[in-house]
């Protein structure tokens, strides 16, 4: 068992580290470049080499109210030849005008792997959550492509304690090949980006902007959907863990620019580092 719990607060303008809590192989490094900027940035280290057979990790994240939050990970996520499996368990709790941004790097799942990760977000009025994940299909120049045993991926949003999306995502390779229509149809990494905005945001315009971003990409397949008038979800296809990070954290900038945009101490940063 392995545990992570974080809070964010805010106190006089700044976002600060307020609680936090590690087991091994956890480890919480603030990688904050600007003082004037007064958001958190956050970076979760381990210092396990992958995901281990048995392995439980739990992890518990709370914004307090105006707080600004981005985590960041430290690097691709091994998930190691297994037996039983491992899980994940992420709960993050987002209290009024906060802000939490997330884009994990790419998993990447050895022989046999079996691993199952649910994350449930709960958000007040008028917070930004954006939350990105890759899944690749293993150790593609080792030979082992879509040679792991089962990936299933839960995460549900919630408003106002009401469900308003479920991306609800099962891979299996050895029921079914992945190269099948409806599954990955010739490409081997997939990913995911989420975003919610529980205020006032105009998700059309949104929407076509992210388009603009991706349109100069070669090489994938992707779509943006609007569930629910408060989220979208963009879904990419490619053959690189590197590029599809990438493109996840471009609109993952993109998102943050406008929450700060929308805050008083963002234009606050913008001007102090013009």
């Amino acid at each position: 068992m392995n545990k992570l719990s974080l809070i964010s607060g805010y106190k006089n303008g700044r976002t600060w580290q307020k609680d936090s809590y590690c087991t091994r192989p956890f480890k919480l490094a603030n990688v904050g470049i600007y003082k004037q900027d007064p958001a958190l940035y956050l970076m979760v280290m381990s210092s396990s080499p992958g995901i281990l057979d048995g392995d439980h990790y739990d992890i518990d994240i709370r914004t307090e109210s105006h707080s600004r939050l981005q985590l960041q990970s430290q690097s691709y996520q091994r998930l190691f030849n297994m037996r039983k499996g491992a899980q994940q368990q992420q709960r993050i709790y987002m209290e009024a005008q906060s802000v939490f941004s997330y884009v994990q790097h790419p998993l990447v799942p050895h022989e046999n792997a079996i691993f199952k990760s649910h994350t449930v977000a709960h958000l007040e009025d008028d917070c930004q959550f954006t939350f990105g994940e890759i899944i690749t299909c293993g150790r593609k120049h080792s030979g082992e492509v879509f040679r792991f045993s089962k990936l299933h991926s839960i995460t549900e949003i919630y408003h106002r304690g009401k469900l308003i999306v479920k991306d609800n995502l099962l891979l299996q390779p050895q029921l079914l090949p992945m190269q099948a229509i409806g599954q990955m149809e010739g490409y081997t990494h997939q990913a995911t980006l989420l975003h919610v905005h529980t205020g006032a945001a105009d998700m059309d315009t949104r929407v076509s902007e992210l388009r603009e971003i991706l349109e100069t990409e070669q090489d994938i397949a992707c779509g943006i959907s609007l569930p629910d008038p408060r989220c979208l979800v963009v879904r990419i296809l490619g053959d690189g863990g590197e590029q599809l990070f990438n493109c996840l954290r471009k609109m993952q900038h993109y998102f943050w620019q406008n929450a700060a945009n929308d805050s008083v101490v963002g234009e606050t940063f913008k001007t102090a580092i013009a």
